[in-house]
């Protein structure tokens, strides 16, 4: 191990640690020792300092003690020629260093509240860029996507590069990768998101590329989000060190890219990170450490050429990364799917409420297409002025020997999917109610409509090769032409509806199961039948049918339902038997139809999570894009928290918002009619469903007595309302006996 970096870092953590303490003796002659502090939306307090060592920071006060066990952790200042050929120094300097570090951060909230913006978005009409700590809404929106593979791992980008071609060059190297950038610290004053935004480039969680801070010490909010996945979806106690770090090395795929010049403040970042197993990269000569030992493969790698430094970065770290290589002009990958295309970026648009734009995907024989060949009816984007609008009718025919009708749906669905991966192009919608957008930017590299059709065909053979033999695209951009292919559309959307919609659990003898979340919610088993949808809300009965038929041995397998135990409550022996194989014995039974009397168990990524309240008889339901409290007394984030990690907890369930209105929603509480509050977005968004199974269960104007924010935020609130509309809940029987 080199000398001089061990050094530098040890130097480093004696320099951060001073500093902390400067900044926290202020603050306690500032403020009272009771002053509230932590980072904003989280159940996590200061996450590094609570994972590794279980305190839980919550005052000015208490920021004492994680403060001392830092300065503790400095070993001795020492002479080169003394030096022990050992990580260990480095090592506890490092990890001095960022408790530090964290403790600089946690102060800046209290001093600068508006110093970070609060969500995923900067907001950079108003000059704010920095995003600072994520909040556990977005944990666990991006958590999901490191379990599932769309997101390897991530890059924590320090400083700046030499200039804002070569930034732009290395960030979109990561993001055709599919990594996250996170982003910290300046060089010479200069910061890697000054030169994104010089660049032109969206920066912010949808895009990957997010701004964490300015200065070295707002890395720490990289390393936080890496415990808080630890503790999150891995299910680490707090305080289990070990665990949390063998985690991140084994399971968070990440690494340190320092550009620019590393001095001692940087070094001890970088002998922070080491503990974790996350080597660094630099752009500068700076000492080597190459043997292996507490990382995969390198702890320190220099000097790296900035067009190597993607490469080399994945190399040492370990990654196993699928880059898609299709041929179109602009970059390709789910980096690009949270792209906005504005106006004044905006070159052409369909769809939307301006033109009509659809798309349908049905199956066909096999030789009556060919595969491969892309058709465009009428004419292409050239043909279009800047600011122009055009239809389009996006038809894809598939044909294979394993291939199904009821595939054709989750086919469809991946158009919006795929079309968001162009770097430049924006989907949103499906169906008969698609928008795209095309960027200028998107036009200068040379993006045709054809390439929409060049991606779905390749795509769709790559992820679906099992049942996929011929891929074939038509692109309609004439008026009728698209009419027609609306007409037909809607014939065949309302015929897929009219199968699904109508289906019930009684109709068949085997539901799905759906473990893809037991990697972070180890006891969690969700089973999915017709009428209890997954309750991520990315997976129905079809859906899981579908899945299985594609991959045999993945997450989504065939549970024989076997004796009906229970038909209230929905118990059946042969789920109870799967349940419990597939939890590893830690769940014995749960019933589909209640969340009082042992619900369905519940991971970190359910799109709700209903709550009983006692006083009002009745239940409620929070959605995750809802981030004020609520009546039961928590957030969603909160409740996510308390019963997200795989427990059948009674009082909550998590659930989809269409289960909502499934017939079989808490069916054994009472149903729907049990629902007294929702957030009002919620509400309004499924107002047509409620209003139809409401009236299926006869209280047609049940929609205008459920409560919501506008009404109340307490139990207390929300009571009185529920009287005066003579809510249904008022005189059913006690909810708990």
């Amino acid at each position: 191990m080199s000398k001089l970096i061990a050094f530098a870092a040890i130097q480093g953590g004696y320099k951060a640690v001073s500093q902390a303490e400067g900044e926290l003796n202020k603050a306690l002659a500032t403020y009272d020792a009771g002053t509230k502090i932590g980072f904003p939306n989280t159940a996590y307090y200061l996450p590094v300092i609570y994972s590794l060592t279980g305190m839980k920071v919550e005052t000015l006060e208490d920021l004492q003690k994680p403060m001392a066990f830092a300065r503790e952790l400095l070993p001795p200042h020492i002479k080169l020629k003394l030096w022990l050929p050992y990580l260990g120094p480095l090592l506890d300097a490092g990890m001095a260093g960022i408790f530090s570090y964290e403790i600089i951060e946690a102060l800046r909230y209290l001093n600068e509240p508006d110093f970070y913006v609060q969500g995923e978005d900067p907001d950079l009409e108003n000059g704010r860029k920095w995003v600072g700590a994520a909040d556990d809404t977005v944990l666990r929106k991006r958590g999901v996507e490191l379990v599932d593979g769309s997101a390897p791992g991530f890059a924590a980008m320090v400083g700046a590069a030499p200039d804002a071609a070569t930034a732009k060059m290395i960030v979109e190297d990561y993001q055709k990768k599919s990594l996250y950038i996170f982003c910290a610290a300046n060089h010479n004053g200069k910061t890697l998101i000054d030169q994104c935004i010089e660049e032109n480039m969206q920066i912010g969680w949808n895009t990957r590329i997010v701004p964490f801070g300015p200065d070295i010490s707002s890395a720490v909010f990289a390393l936080g989000f890496a415990n808080r996945a630890a503790m999150a979806f891995g299910g680490v106690t707090p305080g289990d060190y070990k665990k949390v770090l063998m985690y991140n090395k084994d399971r968070i795929f990440a690494f340190v890219n320092a550009l620019g010049d590393v001095g001692t403040e940087w070094g001890v970042a970088a002998g922070g990170c080491v503990n974790w197993g996350f080597p660094t990269i630099a752009d500068t000569p700076i000492p080597e450490i190459l043997p292996t030992g507490i990382c995969t493969y390198e702890h320190v790698v220099a000097p790296v050429a900035h067009d190597e430094i993607c490469q080399r970065s994945v190399e040492v770290r370990g990654l196993k990364v699928a880059v898609s290589q299709i041929d179109i002009p602009c970059s390709f990958g789910p980096a690009f799917e949270g792209e906005r295309v504005r106006g004044a970026d905006l070159y052409a648009q369909c769809g939307g409420g301006k033109t009509q734009c659809t798309e349908l995907v049905k199956s066909a024989e096999m030789g009556d297409i060919k595969d491969g060949e892309i058709i465009i009816q009428g004419p292409d984007i050239d043909g279009i002025k800047e600011g122009g609008t055009f239809p389009l009718g996006i038809f894809v025919q598939i044909a294979g020997r394993e291939f199904q009708k009821d595939f054709e749906p989750i086919m469809e669905r991946q158009i919006h999917h795929l079309v968001n991966y162009i770097q430049g192009i924006m989907h949103m919608g499906q169906r008969d109610i698609s928008w795209i957008r095309i960027s200028k930017a998107a036009i200068e590299k040379g993006f045709a409509l054809r390439d929409i059709g060049v991606v779905l065909h390749a795509k769709l053979h790559q992820e679906f090769t099992k049942i996929v033999d011929k891929v074939q695209v038509t692109l309609f951009t004439k008026k009728k032409d698209v009419d027609d292919l609306t007409k037909t559309a809607r014939k065949e959307y309302r015929a897929r509806d009219s199968r699904v919609d109508n289906m019930t659990d009684e109709d068949v003898d085997t539901y799905y199961s759906c473990t893809l979340c037991q990697s972070f919610a180890p006891s969690h088993v969700c089973s999915v039948s017709p009428e209890r949808t997954g309750l991520c809300g990315a997976y129905n009965w079809m859906d899981c049918k579908a899945a299985f038929e594609i991959n045999p041995t993945g997450p989504n397998q065939p549970i024989e339902k076997g004796e009906c135990l229970d038909a209230k409550l929905g118990q059946w022996q042969g789920v109870n038997d799967f349940v419990f194989k597939a939890s590893r014995g830690a769940v014995t039974h749960y019933n589909f139809y209640s969340m009082v009397i042992d619900p369905m168990t519940t991971c970190g990524c359910c799109e709700c999570i209903a709550s009983m309240l006692p006083m009002c008889n009745g239940v409620m339901t929070v959605s995750r894009d809802y981030g004020d409290q609520t009546p039961c007394g928590m957030k969603f984030t909160t409740l996510a928290g308390v019963m997200g990690g795989g427990a059948s907890s009674p009082g909550f369930v998590g659930h989809s918002k269409h289960n909502i209105t499934q017939k079989k929603f808490i069916l054994g509480d009472g149903g729907l009619l049990r629902m007294v509050w929702m957030p009002k977005m919620l509400k309004e968004e499924l107002k047509e469903r409620i209003e139809q199974r409401a009236t299926e269960m006869g209280v047609p104007d049940l929609f205008e007595k459920i409560a919501d924010e506008t009404v109340g935020m307490t139990e207390e609130e929300i009571l009185p309302f529920l009287q005066e509309k003579g809510h249904p809940a008022m005189d059913m029987e006690p909810l708990v006996g």
